[in-house]
């Protein structure tokens, strides 16, 4: 028998930091399932599963990152999965669609979009973000099971874009993938 961790763990940037995180995991005969990593203003943070023997446990995993021989100290948060990976990823909504939301930058942003979403119940299963200069660009992911009208949805974000000066893009997950990727630097992206 085997479990999965959702392992969240961050530290100040330096080299070789993936390389003793992943270290643990595989002193600990680990298998690495998915992986998300990032730099965000010189921290390191990653998020990631990974399947063990049914006799490793959560504090296993934090004692061997308290054993990394580094300046930087990793704090990391370890929670069992209930459901396997194998069976949430299969879960994915048929309708996965993906907002694409441009601005010039101010205080408020995601909050405001966050915001509609949560007042109409539309779940956002993953958000990406980035400011350059005075631009900033948004990349949700959502579910829209619960949308009665796709067209109708349109509008009001049409609506939204005019009233908060956005250029918003809604489309499906299909479509999207088909010419991008999550992991992909939004500020790639063209501008609108």
């Amino acid at each position: 028998m085997t479990k999965q961790f959702i392992i969240s763990v961050m530290s100040k940037d330096r080299p070789g930091i993936i390389a003793d995180i992943t270290g643990v995991i595989l002193d600990l005969n680990g298998d690495l399932a998915d992986l998300n990593q990032y730099v965000l203003g010189g921290y390191f943070s990653m998020i990631l599963i990974a399947e063990f023997d049914e006799n490793v446990t959560a504090e296993d995993i934090l004692a061997g990152f308290s054993h990394i021989n580094s300046e930087t100290k990793i704090e990391a948060t370890i929670k069992e999965m209930d459901v396997p990976l194998e069976i949430e990823k299969q879960n994915l909504p048929a309708e996965t669609f993906i907002v694409t939301v441009q601005a010039e930058n101010r205080k408020g942003l995601v909050q405001a979009i966050g915001l509609f979403f949560y007042k109409r119940e539309i779940n956002i299963l993953d958000l990406e973000t980035t400011r350059a200069g005075k631009h900033y660009t948004m990349i949700f992911q959502i579910d829209l099971t619960l949308i009665q009208s796709i067209q109708g949805l349109r509008v009001e974000l049409q609506e939204l874009g005019k009233h908060e000066q956005l250029d918003i893009v809604l489309q499906h997950n299909d479509i999207f993938r088909a010419t991008h990727e999550i992991g992909t630097p939004v500020d790639s992206l063209p501008l609108a």
